[in-house]
């Protein structure tokens, strides 16, 4: 399957004619990325991990140039057991709290924040489960070439045994744009939680390809605790 996996990634990134400018406001995939007022932006995903498959999609819209909300919800499809069904809806939003051009270091920073309720009681992954509330602060800068990026977010999960209980998850990335229509990322996940048996560390990479406002992504990703490699595509659309 992973060879497959692999075969399919290349397939995708098909060399075709690029573009030439490197435009920061339509590149959905740099981790500042942040729509203007009335932009509209659509995330669908598949991923395959050990055990099953994960169906997503993601929405959101630009209030104004410094404020987004949006919601994200995912099916899940379980290969050794129960699991099937559609996580909790996430609902949250992110603030720009400081652009480049207000500060001599050009750093941006960003306030996430969100609520996620309802799903498939069979879904119970941290990440998914219902009756979480998390914020968190996001901050980094971005050059023409390359964006470095760090994210850190405080969930709370109030929900029943063993699920209630807190976490906080560090992510820093960076972003490359390797050449025209061309982009790499990779990321390194710390998450430290009340519960140590969710304790968990991970690593990602991720390739892009970009068609104007349309990007596809492909991503490997693999968590050292648990051992579990997980590989997946989207297709991330900026209306």
């Amino acid at each position: 399957m992973r060879k497959y996996l692999s075969a399919l990634f290349v397939g995708l990134f098909v060399a075709m004619p690029g573009y030439a400018a490197n435009d920061l406001t339509t590149d959905t995939s740099d981790p500042l990325f942040l729509q203007s007022r009335g932009g509209v932006f659509s995330k669908t995903g598949l991923d395959y991990f050990e055990t099953g498959l994960r169906l997503g999609q993601s929405l959101s819209v630009g209030l104004t140039d410094r404020f987004i909300i949006g919601g994200n919800v995912h099916y899940q499809r379980d290969f050794s057991g129960d699991e099937d069904g559609f996580s909790s809806i996430d609902l949250g939003g992110v603030y720009r709290m400081g652009t480049a051009d207000e500060n001599k270091q050009r750093i941006i920073y960003d306030m996430l924040f969100g609520l996620k309720f309802g799903g498939s009681h069979r879904v119970r992954t941290p990440d998914y489960a219902d009756s979480t509330y998390y914020i968190g602060l996001r901050l980094g800068r971005q050059y023409s070439g390359v964006t470095f990026a760090a994210t850190l977010k405080s969930s709370w999960i109030f929900d029943d045994v063993p699920y209630g209980m807190a976490f906080i998850d560090l992510v820093p990335e960076v972003y490359f744009r390797v050449a025209n229509g061309w982009r790499f990322g990779a990321n390194f996940a710390l998450r430290k939680a009340t519960n140590p048996d969710y304790d968990e560390e991970s690593v990602g990479i991720k390739l892009v390809r970009e068609y104007g406002r349309t990007q596809y992504v492909g991503h490997i990703d693999y968590a050292f605790e648990a051992e579990d490699v997980s590989a997946g595509m989207s297709v991330n659309i900026l209306f």
